[in-house]
């Protein structure tokens, strides 16, 4: 490790100290309490800079064909990460994760003996920069390298830098949104074998255990589609129902989520069971985004509103035999998806607009079932608009947190391209530093 990483960990330190000025947690404020955090997690983005390296040579030092020369096995260790993560205290997990980003981001050596980049440079950059942690980092490059022999270098370049900016402050399922989008953007070719392979890999267990029903299952993307959105739609019409409770002096239902979503498969199923009519529940749609060039051509990926894994352009011929299924071809003709003030309630075309822009609530990510479409200026105080510029999804707990607290929004631009903005209030943050939402942190254009 050389000094500068020292400096970095000493500056990381010292703001540490500055945000909590010595005095006990306990007696900060919300707005302090968030500082000292936001604080503590760069300090720990810079010495986990600090340890990538060293873990890595302990890796480099520890290789299996140096067999009884091997310093972990010399340490009393199996292996590199158990010694790492022994010694340091941690999970292997987090050891395997530090000595592949150190691997990744070191220096390499030409046969000439010049010193050549490394292997990611813009990741590499931004880890010693305390700007990325060892979770995006690791999963950056492992994405890297899983699709490198099939990516153009200069273009698998381009994407690491554009992903080392999109990863930052995401969340885990976030993160996971984004990559399985990355990979299916710079490999299109490997998304029908991926398919394949997760619906061969499909299964649904039942087991009774200690007096509950166990349900254990993994469904692929075109097989879940319909489950997740006939729960969901159930589960949307509960907390719509709570939402008016709130204004109208009714009875909330006090079930969590969970329960709900449990009720809601019972309820479907007590229905299928000799069922000869059309449910009369809350009606189910399955959303399938598609470019118009690539529907056409059967190749390319199509996206399911509410599910992270893309499909097969040509699955959505399948889907499509479903009168529940809505095909929202991209690059084709459109409804009419602005009404000023000659209507007050978003329409359907509008909604489906916004989720491609949006995905889903512009602050939680909850699903596009469970969200309502609301005017930023308002439409009775503001005089607001019934446009696509002036709406955004937002659940509804998130509704009413983000006017509580003091949130802003901000739309840039036009149309499912633009950018929703939230801007947290002065105590949360003195800058109000925009943080960005919607689809087009998990978007791609390498």
């Amino acid at each position: 490790m050389d000094g500068s990483g020292f400096e970095g960990i000493a500056e990381a330190l010292a703001a540490v100290v500055a945000a909590g000025g010595g005095r006990p947690v306990t007696a900060l404020s919300p707005g302090e309490l968030l500082g000292v955090l936001e604080a503590f997690g760069a300090l720990k983005r810079h010495v986990d800079a600090g340890l990538a390296p060293v873990a890595a040579e302990v890796a480099r030092q520890s290789r299996r064909e140096l067999g009884s020369d091997s310093l972990a096995r010399k340490a009393g260790f199996s292996s590199a990460p158990a010694l790492v993560a022994t010694t340091v205290g941690t999970s292997m997990g987090e050891a395997v994760r530090w000595i592949q980003v150190g691997e990744a981001t070191a220096p390499r050596i030409a046969l000439t003996g010049d010193e050549l980049p490394a292997r990611h440079p813009h990741v590499a950059r931004a880890v010693a920069d305390g700007v990325l942690g060892m979770t995006g980092a690791a999963a950056i490059t492992a994405l890297l390298d899983r699709v490198a022999v099939r990516v153009d270098p200069e273009r698998l370049e381009r994407a690491e830098a554009e992903l080392v900016g999109l990863v930052p402050g995401l969340r885990p399922d976030q993160l996971s949104k984004l990559l399985a989008r990355a990979v299916a953007h710079l490999d299109p070719d490997g998304i029908a074998p991926r398919h394949e392979d997760c619906v061969a890999d499909r299964s649904f267990t039942l087991q009774e255990r200690d007096g509950m029903l166990h349900l254990t299952g993994k469904l692929d993307a075109e097989t879940g589609a319909p489950v997740k959105a006939a729960i969901e739609a159930i589960v949307g019409g509960v907390l719509r129902r709570n939402e008016h409770a709130d204004t109208d002096a009714g009875e909330r239902d006090p079930r969590s989520v969970k329960q709900i979503q449990a009720d809601a498969l019972a309820d479907l199923c007590r229905h299928a069971i000799g069922c000869t009519e059309v449910p009369t529940g809350p009606q189910a749609t399955i959303v399938v985004r598609v470019d118009l060039a690539d529907l056409e051509a059967g190749t390319g990926a199509a996206t399911i509103d509410g599910l992270t894994a893309p499909i097969p352009a040509g699955a959505v011929r399948r889907l499509a035999a479903d009168a529940q299924v809505i095909p929202c071809v991209l690059g084709g003709d459109s409804d009419i998806l602005d009404w000023g003030r000659t209507r007050r309630l978003f329409t359907s075309a509008q909604k489906l607009a916004l989720v491609e822009r949006d995905g889903g609530c512009v602050s939680c990510g909850a699903p596009p079932a469970w969200c309502h479409v609301h005017h930023v200026n308002w439409w009775k105080r503001d005089k607001g608009s019934t446009d696509l510029g002036n709406g955004v999804l937002l659940c509804t707990g998130c509704h009413h947190r983000l006017h509580a607290d003091g949130w802003d929004i901000h739309i840039d631009g036009t149309g499912t391209h633009a950018t929703v903005w939230l801007i947290p209030p002065p105590w949360i943050d003195p800058h109000r530093t925009p943080r960005p939402t919607g689809t087009r942190r998990y978007t791609l254009t390498a």
